[in-house]
């Protein structure tokens, strides 16, 4: 799964990973956990790349009652066409998760040790991620969950999951709304090529999301990763 990641490169490296037309304004954070709104990329029907900001837990549009709800944080890559919960934000809706890093947690000796998983070139990057509109009494909540997908061979030592990242020349192709093609969508969320990014142990401040700061993305000391 993918339940916890960071953003906090400066923000003209992620208007330009994603050519957006317009400003990325989000402050650092560097423990972004489910319910908070989040940036997403967006493009519309001429081809132009907006951020925009939406929940992270889906809606669908035909909940009743969301308060009465689980809304998932995280959706599986191989079913999401085809289940009802995602299935339309799949067909349309379909956006990108800016990103500098994201968060597992292995089991090391009964304890669960959480690793930050980041590009080589510790550049940005963009998750594959489903949009949803709910419309209530008091106006429209835009919501979002997470496609993920099976663990590569660097991560498979360390979950069972890892986010579906989408490559840089295949952004096109996922944000068109026009590409209708299951199969070609699936084969852009493929495990992320592990020669490509780096793991490594991290403090476990970051288990509380009441935690953000700079110095949960640095290495553990070994005797504090073998605690």
């Amino acid at each position: 799964m993918c339940g916890r990641y960071a953003i906090y490169g400066p923000h003209t490296r992620h208007r330009d990973q994603f050519q957006a037309e317009d400003d990325f304004d989000f402050p650092p954070r560097y423990n972004i956990a489910p319910s908070l709104v989040l940036p997403l990329v967006r493009q519309d029907a001429a081809g132009h790349r907006h951020f925009v900001m939406a929940r992270w837990g889906l809606i669908p549009a035909w909940v009743k009652d969301p308060a009465q709800f689980n809304r998932p944080v995280n959706a599986k890559a191989e079913t999401a066409a085809i289940k009802p919960m995602f299935r339309q934000a799949f067909r349309k809706s379909r956006v990108l998760v800016p990103a500098d890093a994201f968060y597992e947690w292995k089991s090391v000796a009964g304890k669960k040790q959480p690793y930050l998983i980041r590009m080589r070139d510790q550049s940005p990057f963009g998750m594959a991620g489903l949009l949803e509109h709910w419309r209530g009494p008091e106006g429209e909540i835009q919501t979002f969950t997470i496609l993920t997908t099976e663990p590569n061979p660097l991560l498979a030592g360390i979950h069972t999951r890892m986010p579906a990242i989408i490559r840089r020349e295949d952004y096109g192709g996922w944000l068109d709304s026009g590409l209708t093609d299951v199969g070609v969508l699936q084969r852009m969320l493929q495990p992320y090529p592990d020669r490509l990014i780096e793991a490594y142990p991290v403090g476990r401040q970051v288990n509380s999301p009441a935690n953000d700061g700079a110095e949960l993305i640095e290495p553990a000391a070994a005797e504090t990763a073998s605690r």
